[in-house]
């Protein structure tokens, strides 16, 4: 087994494909926390 070096891109975008908010994490990271702070954001 080998290494894996990579990252997470999480986008929020609106219905008009605007960009709302945008967070790049490392890879081992869990999806919830990102995305749980993103929303808290808005």
């Amino acid at each position: 087994m080998g290494w894996f070096y990579g990252f997470k891109l999480y986008l929020i975008i609106n219905n008009q494909s605007g960009i709302i908010s945008v967070k790049t994490t490392t890879a081992n990271v869990n999806d919830r926390k990102p995305v749980s702070e993103m929303v808290d954001e808005l």
